[in-house]
């Protein structure tokens, strides 16, 4: 194993853990876990609040570059997709097929250098813009399969989470609090697809 495993986590506010009175989010508690269960992490919290995919897209390199130079164990950790399917002025902020097409780019070129893993976006409080959480899903999900990048999938596993569902009600119907954000912690770390367990 390396001894010098980098990761970026790259996304919008739920990467970020915005809403979540520890400040950690998923990420910070994963990261947590793993260097408890004895692996040499640094992790990059690179979620940035309101941002879509095509936002994303085009400063990732750049700010993942000089975070994970050559000689370091570099990973990434895509998350994105809410803020795609959010309405403004009426209009989608990014279509599907542009979403789509956005994460096929990151993903394609990430891979050429990092270890690459995507995480679906969560549900939100709102039943119609969840319907357009869940189209995205599962085009995330197509498009990671097709360039043989792990997925795991946070939709399904919270959208029927009265738990969760609260929790995103007491705060601002977007975004979870503490105890959401470690749900989310937990359904990564329970996948197969997550790289940190045990040594």
């Amino acid at each position: 194993m390396s001894q010098d495993i980098r990761i970026c986590f790259l996304g919008d506010s739920l990467v970020n853990g915005t809403g979540d009175e520890s400040a950690l989010g998923w990420a910070g508690r994963l990261c947590a876990q793993a260097i408890h269960n004895g692996f040499p992490i640094t992790y990059y919290n690179l979620g940035i609040r309101g941002e879509t995919s095509q936002q994303i897209k085009e400063r990732w390199e750049r700010e993942c570059a000089s975070r994970l130079p050559a000689f370091c164990d570099g990973r990434i950790v895509l998350s994105c997709g809410v803020n795609d399917t959010a309405r403004q002025n009426g209009a989608l902020r990014v279509l599907n097929q542009d979403s789509r097409r956005n994460i096929q780019q990151i993903l394609r070129q990430a891979k050429q250098k990092y270890k690459v893993l995507t995480v679906g976006p969560p549900p939100v409080a709102d039943e119609t813009h969840n319907e357009r959480i869940q189209g995205l899903s599962q085009i995330l999900a197509e498009a990671s399969k097709m360039l043989e990048v792990p997925y795991i999938d946070l939709f399904l596993p919270l959208v029927a989470d009265p738990i969760y569902r609260q929790d995103v009600l007491r705060n601002d119907g977007s975004h979870p609090q503490k105890s959401g954000y470690e749900k989310m912690a937990q359904i990564i770390h329970s996948s197969p697809n997550w790289w940190f367990h045990q040594l």
